[in-house]
C-alpha cells in the first residue's frame, strides 16, 4: 500500500506482544502506535490513536476466552472502517464464526504460529485494512478435513479443485486472483463457486467478504469435531 498504516496491538502475553512487534516493526509502511495488554485498554487506545487496524489476541483480560471478538464487535459500532485480525492458538470454528456473525468487511482470523510470517501478516493487514476479510488457510484445510470426514457433511461431496477454490475464497481472495493461482480461467473458478454454494446449500453473493463470511459460519454451525478443536 502507499500509505503507512497504524496499527494498534494487544496480547495479554508480553513475549507475544514482543514477538508480534518485532515483526510489524520489520514491515514497511507499517507503524505500531500502540500495545496493550488487555481489551479494555485497547479499546482507549483506539480511540486515542485512531489506528487502520487492530491486532488483537483472541482471549486476554477483561472478559477472557473470546474478549478479541467482544473488542471486534465493539469497534463495528463505533469504528467500523478499523480493520481488525483476530489471533488465536487454535482452528476454532465457533470463534471464527463468531468474529464474521455481523459481518466479514474488515475482519480476519489466523493462528498464531502464522505469525512469524511477516508477509502473511501484512497480507492480512492490507486486507482488512481494505474492507476485505481472510481466514487462516490452514485452518480453513483443517475444517475441510473434520467435516469432509463426516458422511451426512455436503463438503464430502466437494471435488479437490472446488476445495482449492473454496480456500481461495476464505484466504480473501477474487475469483480472478483464484484463477491466476490455480491456472485456470475465471470463467471456470466461476462456475466452481457456483457449484460450492449449490452443494453447500449457500446463496451465491457477489460480494468476496459475504462468501467468507458464509462459509465460515457453516463450518462452525457444525458440530465440535476433536480434531479442529
Amino acid at each position: 500500500m502507499a500509505t503507512e498504516l497504524r496499527i494498534a496491538l494487544a496480547d495479554d502475553s508480553y513475549l507475544m506482544r514482543e514477538a508480534v512487534g518485532q515483526v510489524l516493526g520489520g514491515l514497511d509502511e507499517i507503524e505500531v502506535v500502540a500495545v496493550c495488554n488487555d481489551g479494555d485498554s485497547l479499546l482507549e487506545a483506539v480511540d486515542r490513536e485512531e489506528p487502520d487496524v487492530v491486532v488483537t489476541d483472541l482471549r486476554m483480560p477483561p472478559a477472557g476466552d473470546g474478549e478479541g471478538i467482544r473488542v471486534a464487535h465493539r469497534l463495528r459500532e463505533t469504528h467500523p472502517e478499523i480493520g481488525v485480525i483476530v489471533l488465536s492458538q487454535f482452528a476454532e470454528p465457533h470463534h471464527g464464526a463468531a468474529l464474521m456473525a455481523n459481518g466479514a468487511e474488515g475482519r480476519a482470523y489466523l493462528l498464531k504460529d502464522r505469525v512469524h510470517d511477516s508477509e502473511e501478516l501484512r497480507t492480512a493487514i492490507e486486507i482488512v485494512a481494505r474492507g476485505g476479510s481472510m481466514i487462516d488457510p490452514r485452518m480453513l484445510e483443517l475444517l475441510l478435513s473434520a467435516q469432509g470426514r463426516r458422511h451426512d457433511s455436503p463438503l464430502s461431496e466437494l471435488t479437490p479443485r472446488e476445495r482449492d477454490v473454496l480456500a481461495g475464497m476464505a484466504q480473501g481472495k477474487s475469483n480472478a486472483a483464484i484463477a491466476h493461482s490455480l491456472v485456470v480461467t475465471t470463467r471456470a473458478v466461476e462456475k466452481h463457486v457456483g457449484s460450492i454454494f449449490l452443494k453447500l446449500g449457500l446463496p451465491d453473493e457477489s460480494v468476496v467478504s459475504r462468501r467468507v463470511s458464509a462459509v465460515l459460519l457453516y463450518l462452525g454451525e457444525a458440530p465440535p469435531d476433536g480434531a479442529v478443536r
